[in-house]
């Protein structure tokens, strides 16, 4: 699977099937999805990938630590990230508990799959991660919907993997990116190949932003960094 946009999803869910189902709606709407199945896990996933996940999807009912256990832990972590409540249980009492935890919404099973996506819009929406057009990065300008690069005004001709790659870098500008993070999320899990490969497709990458390649920082033994300094 390639990156293709910035916004990514921690789905946690004990029923595999709904997992499954939820990560092909959500991937065929634009999301990158991590995903969990039981409420230890997803505290595992959430601190291995919490730069990069914008929303969480969690059900109550789950095994070792259920989802108001999961929404305390979250929230002590990482107070303003977006959480919505996805459970069988829609009793009031439960909504509220949800609520008062610091739920930011609480749907109950079975749910049809426009509103589910129409109220995660409204929650990225209040919490400032609503979907964008273009990203605007010293000079350059990209366009995930239309796969389009401009660089001071003018066109970039960049390969899939090289859009992909220079995509995940500006959304994640600022924040150092390991090799095996750039192989995950770019890649893909299956990928066979090794590191190398992301110094290879960074060269290239490199030539083809010219000047804007000061923007690409190698972090020695480390990884990338995309920074735009003054």
């Amino acid at each position: 699977m390639v990156y293709e946009y910035k916004r990514c999803v921690l789905l946690a869910d004990d029923e595999a099937r709904i997992v499954r189902a939820l990560k092909d709606l959500l991937t065929a709407n634009g999301f990158y999805v991590f995903t969990a199945l039981d409420g230890q896990e997803a505290l595992e996933v959430f601190e291995q990938h919490s730069e990069q996940i914008d929303l969480v999807l969690l059900d109550v009912m789950m095994p070792k630590l259920d989802g108001f256990g999961v929404l305390r832990e979250l929230k002590a972590l990482a107070p303003k990230l977006p959480v919505m409540m996805l459970t069988a249980r829609g009793g009031e009492y439960d909504e509220l508990q949800g609520l008062q935890g610091g739920a930011d919404d609480y749907i109950a099973k079975p749910f049809s799959t426009p509103v589910l996506l129409a109220r995660m819009e409204s929650v990225l929406r209040r919490s400032g991660l609503e979907k964008v057009e273009t990203i605007e990065l010293g000079g350059i300008v990209l366009t995930p919907e239309q796969q389009k690069v401009e660089v001071d005004q003018k066109p970039l001709e960049l390969t899939r993997r090289e859009f992909a790659l220079l995509h995940f870098f500006m959304s994640h500008a600022g924040i150092l990116l390991s090799r095996s993070k750039l192989l995950e999320q770019v890649w893909g899990y299956d990928f066979e190949g090794d590191e190398r490969t992301v110094d290879t497709h960074v060269k290239n990458l490199r030539v083809k932003l010219g000047e804007k390649a000061v923007y690409l920082h190698t972090v020695y033994r480390m990884g990338y960094k995309f920074e735009v300094v003054p």
